[in-house]
């Protein structure tokens, strides 16, 4: 549990400082980021496993059989981002290569802080 929260903390500040960075990404202040990460995480708790299927399926698992789910799990945080960005008022983003842009910011720091954390 307190792994999950510190994660949750981590994945806050990175949409704030990305929002910062990434100019087709607007959030307005750290309470914001942070309702977006719990919606997020639990976004991505309930749905990633489906739509990780429903991509290899589409695929024809390329990504996974040639080593490169890292592609799949971004495609995957892109649309659970999108899907977040519908349920809140206070974080937008331009377009789906903005979300695709901030998955994969989202998950390189994902990484670095699983690798610490556990």
């Amino acid at each position: 549990m307190f792994q999950w929260i510190i994660h949750i903390l981590i994945d806050a500040l990175v949409l704030l400082v990305a929002a910062k960075l990434i100019s087709r990404v607007h959030l307005s202040g750290f309470k914001s980021a942070l309702i977006v990460a719990i919606i997020i995480g639990i976004l991505s708790f309930l749905l990633s496993w489906l739509l990780t299927a429903i991509l290899n399926i589409a695929t024809l698992g390329i990504f996974y059989f040639l080593g490169l789910g890292f592609i799949t799990r971004v495609i995957v945080n892109a649309i659970i981002i999108e899907i977040a960005d519908k349920l809140t008022s206070d974080f937008k983003t331009d377009g789906f290569g903005a979300s695709v842009l901030l998955a994969f910011v989202i998950a390189v720091f994902s990484l670095i802080t699983d690798a610490l954390l556990f």
